[in-house]
């Protein structure tokens, strides 16, 4: 999960850059239309990321015995 974490936060704060940079405007078309592509596969690789660690995300909840259960995170959608 270190990893995942580690790659989640590098491809994270690439993204912002990459807006920063769209935001600033002083790139030529062609770079501008480079740079947003690479930002909206960027997009889509922490979607999946995101998706993936929401599925290894467990809540622990009591049940009406007093037991104590694991329930998958996105169960209740």
């Amino acid at each position: 999960m270190a990893k995942e974490k580690k790659n989640f936060e590098k491809s994270l704060s690439e993204l912002e850059e990459i807006v920063e940079k769209l935001e600033h405007g002083e790139m030529s078309l062609d770079e501008s239309i480079e740079i947003f592509q690479k930002g909206v596969t960027l997009s889509k690789d922490l979607s999946k990321m995101l998706d993936e660690i929401e599925k290894k995300i467990t809540i622990l909840v009591e049940n009406e015995k007093g037991e104590v259960i694991e329930k998958p995170f996105n169960e209740d959608k």
